[in-house]
């Protein structure tokens, strides 16, 4: 977060790591609809989720948190593992606290690497356009722990 600099018309690459742990109790993420042919499908098409991730600095166990991901996850497609994500990155440390950003697009779970549009911000991150490139950096299947990288490019005032 440090090469971020306010007061400029800048691109920079923000690194932001999204843990998923559904084992820990910090965890949260709510089925809240599914369609009735949901489990026929092999994508779990029609298939809603309201998470709630943590934000951390990178990848590691220590990582310092730095906010949360809040939003809406559902599977957007009946031939291929894809999400159409609504997400809100909240942050709650550092000097961009209080600031979010809202990611809306479609996540191709099959691509090593996603992009994904920054649809605007408050805060620090106020008139902003942004997008995001994402991959999945671990799964571990045993704790249920899903790590994934964002780099987010802001182009902010």
């Amino acid at each position: 977060m440090a090469c971020l600099r306010l007061n400029r018309e800048d691109i920079r690459p923000q690194p932001i790591d999204q843990s998923r742990a559904e084992k820990t109790p910090n965890f949260t993420a709510a089925q809240v609809a599914s369609a009735p042919t949901t489990s026929q499908s092999s994508t779990s098409f029609g298939n809603v989720f309201v998470p709630i991730d943590m934000l951390k600095l990178g990848p590691d166990v220590g990582s310092k948190l730095v906010g949360g991901a809040q939003g809406l996850t559902s599977s957007a497609s009946d031939a291929e593992s894809a999400l159409l994500v609504a997400v809100n990155f909240v942050f709650t440390q550092l000097k961009l606290n209080g600031s979010t950003l809202s990611m809306l697009g479609r996540n191709s779970l099959a691509l090593e690497v996603r992009e994904m549009a920054v649809a605007g911000g408050t805060g620090a991150f106020q008139l902003s356009r942004c997008y995001v490139r994402t991959r999945t950096h671990s799964i571990d299947r045993t704790s249920g722990l899903i790590l994934s990288e964002y780099d987010v490019y802001v182009l902010h005032y």
